[in-house]
């Protein structure tokens, strides 16, 4: 009996009837079918033989089938891993609905599906994220470690970021990353980009980090400065009546001043007059308003302000103001202190940067213009040449008082000496027999101490001695030698050795030769900033040297 494809099936009738287990042994291995074969022939029957070696053979055969299969299954899946179209890598962006993500790859936006063994929750704004041929997001790479680094120029009110360039140019509007939600950035933090400059990934300079500008003040009473009388009491003034009288300068409607020009020669104290401002007025705030408050003095010399590229001026200038005000909201009472204002807020039609003043002076007049009172931020500028700022800086309502810090007279001089000066060091003498030494020594109108000679316009030629050249930077250097003379007596003695008038007398004359503040040449211009004749009224400037042997024999000579 036959089926239709030809196959005998077996009869079931008489000695041809199947085994019960037929159909379970039909899918036994050839092994299987051998060992059975074995266990039914006797021992030493021939075929016995045979069938162990057939077993034997068919062994190795499946061995090598199936370290075969096992090579082109490694095959396979190499050929798939080749073969496979590459992931894209796109930002995320968030999750507009429950498991739909919105990612940019390429500079294209989606709305995507993700991959169900993700967990969405685990994903953040801002990362990496890999998406297979159907832009389905299939794994997470977390944040990039490198990318574009930019400024922010505004914080948004709804928390998003504007990066770039102050005026519009090259700038991006950027999201916070997960980790950026809720921190405090402001104006002029540097913060990393992800590369399709859509998120804001990392703030690269912290919030509590000090900017180059910002120095700690240190307690400076108005008795630790010495030869500025008339100065201090002008700054005090301004300062601490309209504190300490408040509701009479209210009820007079007086405006309290928010700018202070302190000018001056060199090394003569205006940036020390600065601090101890700072220091003072906080002080004075303290006490009035029972709060607890601490200065800030950001010290910016002019010419970090200057930059070539157009706009990154201005920038700076607007960085500085929101620090400033940054800082008050945090509690701190900012006082921002301009050194060498000339070199940027310089005459715009007379300088040589007049392409960057024309715009950066209007910038700095409407930043002031925004500053309400000394209880917002209180501006200070100190310059060597006044006459050069320009005259927009120094009106009125932006620098309402102009402080000139002069020179130290005999008085002033020996109030600074005795500050440096004192019974606290090894001295040979009294500290003030000591002084008065130094005194006469440098305000004796003798030959020795002939320094400069002015001619003016109308013809008349001034000669300039070392005391009218003195400041208190020149003082404190002074001593400083006089200090290295006996130490390295004492070295040499072997013993220590007190400061003796001597020492002092030729720390004098070395820092009279040797101080580098005074120019080497008769450049008018140079000489310009440490004397205090009206630079229009000045027609040359000749330094006075001794001739060789001078000394001796009481003879100078002009150079």
């Amino acid at each position: 009996m036959s089926d239709h494809s030809g196959f005998k099936k077996p009869s079931l009738g008489g000695e041809h009837k199947l085994p019960h287990d037929w159909r379970e042994r039909a899918d036994d291995s050839p092994l299987a079918v051998i060992d059975r074969l074995i266990a039914t022939t006797r021992d030493g029957d021939p075929t016995r033989f045979d069938l162990f070696r057939l077993r034997r053979q068919v062994e190795e055969h499946d061995l090598t089938l199936a370290e075969a299969r096992t090579a082109i299954e490694k095959m396979d899946e190499v050929i798939k891993k080749v073969t496979a179209p590459a992931n894209r890598i796109g930002t995320f962006l968030g999750l507009p609905k429950k498991e739909l993500a919105h990612v940019a790859v390429g500079g294209h936006d989606y709305f995507t599906n993700v991959d169900p063994r993700i967990d969405v929750k685990d994903l953040k704004i801002g990362t990496r994220v890999l998406v297979n041929e159907a832009y389905v997001v299939v794994g997470d790479l977390g944040y990039d470690n490198a990318g574009p680094v930019g400024k922010i120029t505004d914080v948004l009110k709804d928390g998003r970021l504007r990066v770039g360039q102050e005026h519009g140019a090259h700038s991006v509007i950027v999201h916070r990353s997960t980790d950026l939600i809720g921190k405090e950035l402001k104006s002029g933090d540097e913060i990393r980009i992800d590369p399709a400059f859509r998120v804001a990934v990392e703030l690269l300079t912290s919030s509590e980090k000090k900017d180059f500008y910002l120095e700690d003040v240190p307690e400076l009473a108005w008795s630790s400065i010495g030869g500025q009388t008339d100065a201090l009491n002008a700054i005090k003034d301004a300062i601490e009546l309209p504190l300490i009288h408040g509701d009479l300068f209210e009820r007079f409607k007086y405006a309290q001043p928010k700018g202070f020009l302190l000018h001056g020669p060199p090394g003569c104290g205006k940036t020390l007059i600065g601090k101890a401002t700072a220091f003072n007025l906080t002080k004075k705030l303290r006490e009035k308003t029972g709060q607890e408050m601490k200065e800030c003095f950001m010290h910016v010399k002019g010419p970090e302000i200057l930059n070539m590229w157009v706009g990154e001026s201005e920038r700076i200038v607007r960085e500085i103001f929101a620090t400033a005000r940054e800082k008050r909201r945090q509690g701190f009472m900012p006082f921002l202190f301009i050194d060498e204002a000339e070199s940027i807020l310089g005459v715009r039609r007379a300088s040589r940067y007049s392409n960057i003043l024309s715009t950066l002076v209007p910038m700095f007049c409407s930043e002031m213009d925004g500053i309400e009172s000394l209880h917002d931020v209180v501006i200070i500028l100190a310059s060597n040449r006044a006459d050069l700022i320009d005259p927009a800086i120094l009106r009125p309502g932006r620098i309402d008082r102009k402080i000139k810090v002069n020179r130290p007279d005999k008085d002033g001089a020996r109030e600074i000496f005795s500050i440096y000066l004192n019974d606290d060091l090894p001295l040979a003498a009294p500290a003030q027999q000591l002084v008065d030494s130094a005194i006469k020594a440098l305000f004796n109108h003798r030959d020795e101490n002939r320094f400069l000679e002015v001619q003016l316009r109308s013809g008349r030629k001034d000669v300039l001695y070392r005391g009218d050249l003195l400041s208190g930077a020149i003082i404190e250097s002074i001593v400083a030698r006089a200090k290295e003379i006996a130490i390295k007596h004492s070295i040499d003695a072997h013993k220590e050795q007190a400061i003796t008038e001597a020492d002092l007398l030729h720390a004098l004359d070395m820092e009279f030769s040797q101080n580098d503040i005074f120019p080497p040449t008769d450049i008018v211009e140079d000489w310009l900033m440490l004397i205090d004749h009206d630079p229009e009224n000045v027609v040359k400037v000749s330094p006075i040297r001794p001739q060789t042997g001078a000394r001796a024999k009481g003879v100078s000579a002009v150079v």
